[in-house]
């Protein structure tokens, strides 16, 4: 399935929730990489700071800059959410607000190295985590590597200014890089108004729903038992079915336009 970005405009709420509830839920074995600027929340939060020593996408960085071995180092860097089964893999996001210097510059290298995932043996999805749009170095490359993107947005009309902020900069971004189209759609995040009418308001179709579900957003925000027959849980699980069927067809529309013998660009 290749990459599934989640991006949000500035003050929406719930990628980092939004991402974990996949990753727990789908059938597929998932890499959940934080790639949000702004530091990431797991490991404090829902692992509760459990692990010893340090762990994640900074130190990946570092190591690369170093000695230039990101595919040995990689695997070092995840915690396994479903241990001992490795499906379920989490490359915890900076920690260390210095380190972010370090990830910035890697932005490309991290995106070529995703793609590269659902190829390896075993093959792994990559969920990225990529928090908010306007912060400072978003991770661009990523989001143009992604086979699709998903803004999350809050499903009130009121708010959506900042998401159709977001979707149009996304939107601009990619064609003046020549992503292909349709890689592009909007994931609700709880109650409000209807898929259709935040569609048609935002010029772009909507994939799914997220109910409000405080109990799993607070177990999933600062750790917990996970719950599988909660309604965020369940309706994360049931978002792989659309994902998985836009994803095919949109690779098989790129297969369709690229000429054989030349690779996709995604």
């Amino acid at each position: 399935m290749a990459i599934v970005a989640l991006v949000s405009a500035k003050g929406s709420p719930g990628v980092t929730t939004s991402a974990l509830a996949c990753t727990l839920s789908w059938h597929h074995r998932v890499v959940l990489a934080e790639c949000d600027p702004a530091g990431g929340t797991l490991l404090a939060g829902y692992l509760g700071g459990a692990l010893s020593g340090p762990r994640g996408i900074g130190e990946l960085a570092v190591s690369e800059l170093r000695d230039g071995n990101l595919e040995e180092a990689f695997w070092s860097q995840l915690v396994d959410l479903d241990a001992p089964h490795r499906e379920r893999l989490l490359l915890p996001g900076v920690v260390d607000p210095t380190q972010i210097g370090s990830v910035t510059p890697l932005w490309q290298r991290f995106a070529d190295f995703f793609v590269g995932l659902e190829r390896g043996r075993p093959p792994y999805d990559v969920i990225v985590d990529c928090g908010r749009l306007y912060v400072a170095n978003p991770p661009w490359p990523i989001l143009r590597a992604a086979t699709i993107v998903l803004v999350v947005a809050a499903a009130h009309l009121p708010d959506l200014s900042s998401a159709r902020a977001a979707v149009t900069t996304i939107e601009r971004d990619f064609a003046e890089h020549r992503v292909p189209p349709g890689s592009l759609r909007l994931l609700l995040v709880g109650d409000g108004h209807s898929r259709a009418e935040i569609s048609k308001a935002l010029q772009l179709p909507v994939i799914s729903r997220l109910p409000a579900d405080p109990r799993t957003a607070e177990v999933l925000s600062h750790g917990g038992t996970v719950k599988l027959n909660r309604p965020l849980l369940r309706a994360a699980g049931a978002l792989e079915v659309p994902v998985r069927s836009l994803i095919e067809r949109r690779q098989a529309r790129l297969r369709w336009a690229t000429p054989e013998g030349v690779p996709n660009a995604i």
